[in-house]
């Protein structure tokens, strides 16, 4: 592994600080929990002496030098795509939150070999840039979003950082909350939906409600944001906020179908009259909102993301037959599609 000398002098903004913060601070430096390890594998001096410990002090003057390895270049099996977009929300060394667009896969299947989310990571990152957990075909996936889902999700730039991501997920406290369109009315403000999900036996592209042994639990919760009133030839609509306490393939739309709710465009679930469907062409589902506490840091990580045009037109295009917002909705809907938009 190659590895290059860093050379810093400690200034009057740095006198005090401890090794390793100092060290992280340094342009080019890796993070702080790296450079406490370079102390303990006898990598640094300060003054042309070894440094004992991450938490001694440097002082005004103090010349430190490290020893920092550089990973070699690695390469994988996905070809980089520089030219798909990436609408990145935070990033920092350990990991990457972005509003994915619809339309765009996460990750290579049948059909899709260099123009999925995963190939716009390694132009971003790099292969040694990317947690690789999941396999050299999905650098970086922490939990997908189906192709036609957009909003946020999280990328991890390291096995560990998307290791606890994940754990986090399976832990239930990676806070992810969807706005989604349905069709009919729904009287409760507020409800849960708990079964089992399993691929249909009758066509495997589909996902369905199962109680068979292989079925795995997936739990839904949904709050009212806002309801609209019955038209001529529909049944009216509902603005819903749903919770996944579990990341089931398409989880949302078939538990959404399986109250009786299907969602807005979907075209695999929902309903095919585009009338119905308000002219979408595509499942009226969003990510909007994710929060976490970051793995490494600790910082609370809470981000919104207001609704891409093509729904956004869609839900103002309902604004004459709205009922009512529940106080959530007084909340949340002013975010969604925020004044004056455009």
């Amino acid at each position: 592994m190659a590895a290059r000398i860093v050379n810093l002098l400690v200034g009057p903004d740095a006198d005090g600080m401890r090794l390793d913060a100092f060290l992280a601070a340094g342009e080019g430096m890796p993070s702080r929990s790296a450079c406490a390890r370079l102390v303990e594998a006898g990598s640094v001096t300060i003054n042309e002496t070894p440094a004992t410990s991450k938490s001694e002090r440097v002082l005004l003057g103090d010349r430190v030098r490290a020893l920092v390895d550089e990973p070699e270049p690695r390469e994988g099996p996905l070809a980089p795509n520089p030219y798909i977009p990436l609408d990145i929300r935070y990033e920092d060394e350990h990991l990457i939150v972005l509003s994915k667009q619809e339309g765009l896969v996460c990750h290579p299947s049948p059909g899709h070999v260099d123009d999925t989310l995963a190939n716009a990571l390694v132009a971003h990152c790099g292969y040694a840039h990317l947690g690789l957990l999941q396999g050299e075909e999905r650098p970086g996936i922490v939990h997908r979003l189906d192709m036609d889902t957009s909003g946020l999700m999280v990328a991890a730039k390291d096995d560990e950082t998307q290791r606890a991501l994940q754990d986090l997920i399976r832990l239930r406290v990676l806070d992810r909350r969807y706005v989604a369109l349905v069709h009919g009315p729904i009287a409760h403000d507020e409800g849960t939906i708990e079964t089992g999900i399993a691929r249909s036996t009758r066509d495997r592209v589909r996902m369905a409600v199962s109680d068979a042994p292989g079925a795995r639990e997936a739990i839904t919760t949904f709050r009212v944001l806002e309801r609209f009133e019955a038209g001529t030839r529909d049944e009216g609509y509902t603005l819903v906020e749903c919770h996944l306490y579990t990341g089931r393939t398409h989880q949302i739309r078939v538990h959404m179908r399986h109250v009786g709710h299907p969602l807005v465009g979907d075209q695999l679930y929902g309903r095919g009259d585009e009338r119905l469907n308000l002219g979408l062409r595509r499942q009226f589902l969003h990510s909007w909102r994710i929060g976490f506490e970051h793995p490494i840091s600790g910082e609370k990580i809470e981000l919104c993301d207001s609704l891409p045009d093509d729904l956004a037109d869609v839900l103002e295009s309902l604004g004459e037959r709205s009922l009512g917002r529940t106080p959530a909705g007084e909340r949340i809907c002013p975010l969604l599609v925020p004044e004056g938009r455009g």
